[in-house]
């Protein structure tokens, strides 16, 4: 979006829209990280409304919510997750591009009060996205505060380890991805036993029956022990049936709850088979 101050641009790679400037920036840090990647023709910029012409929002209901995401598939291809409850509507991840559609089908629900998301790499155009649904507060852990590349004029960082934005949704600080890699539990909704919005702090993996952990995807670093036992940790005690990750029919629709138990199961046997060897003997110790 072009503003007083100049263009706001977007990266292609990962869609992270920039603060407003007479020109592109020389690089985009997010993707310059060792867990996102620059793309394979060097880095390339784009704008809002050029991606608005060639891209429309997808709206439609899935796995009980209001899904939206860009058609066709532009950058990390997330969704964006609209969760209506009695006391409050929020809109979880965001996208790279705003359409008065979009907005008037969110008005039409109740209006979005808060936006949160889960960590930088679906920070994306949060700054449009709160001007256009007039100014609802923007939650980001404090931990990645230093990945913002557009900060919203009314960003709310939080700290510490959960959150409570009303008695049934709770933003939980998990780490691992990020530092402040976060989640949305929703205690009872959208359906009996309430749900995981993992974002891919935990990811759902293609089977929908587990989820994985991971330093990157792109690159295939998976996270280590310490790192997924703090997530264990911190997701402790909280029940869930449903878990929607971060992309179109990436849902774990009921026992959410044991699969990603056994995911952490699953997780944490890998690696210690990886540290042995396979044949229960650390590395350099097998005769």
């Amino acid at each position: 979006m072009k503003t007083s101050a100049g263009t706001r641009f977007i990266c292609e790679t990962c869609g992270t829209q920039f603060a407003a400037a007479a020109a592109p920036p020389s690089a985009c840090p997010i993707c310059e990280d060792d867990r996102q990647y620059v793309g394979w023709g060097g880095q390339r910029w784009t704008t809002h409304e050029a991606l608005a012409a060639r891209h429309t929002l997808r709206i439609e209901p899935e796995a009980g919510v209001t899904a939206i995401g860009l058609a066709p598939s532009f950058a990390i291809d997330q969704r964006a997750l609209f969760v209506r409850t009695p006391e409050l509507n929020v809109l979880w991840e965001c996208l790279s591009i705003v359409t008065p559609e979009a907005v008037a089908a969110l008005k039409a629900q109740g209006g979005v009060d808060t936006i949160a998301i889960s960590h930088p790499h679906f920070y994306a155009a949060m700054t449009e996205w709160s001007e256009a649904l007039g100014d609802p507060p923007v939650y980001l852990h404090a931990a990645d505060r230093e990945w913002v590349q557009c900060a919203p004029a009314n960003v709310q960082y939080w700290t510490g380890d959960s959150l409570a934005l009303s008695p049934a949704l709770t933003l939980v600080h998990c780490g691992g991805h990020f530092a402040g890699s976060s989640v949305l539990h929703w205690a009872n909704g959208p359906r009996p036993g309430g749900s995981l919005l993992s974002g891919d702090t935990l990811q759902v993996c293609q089977d929908r029956k587990h989820v994985s952990f991971m330093h990157s995807f792109p690159n295939l670093v998976p996270l280590g022990t310490r790192a997924v036992a703090g997530i264990r940790a911190r997701l402790a005690g909280r029940a869930f049936t449903d878990v929607l990750g971060y992309t179109w029919g990436r849902d774990i629709l009921g026992d959410g709850r044991a699969a990603v138990d056994r995911s952490f199961d699953r997780h944490l046997a890998a690696l210690d088979c990886a540290s042995t060897g396979g044949d229960g003997q650390p590395h350099g110790q097998r005769s």
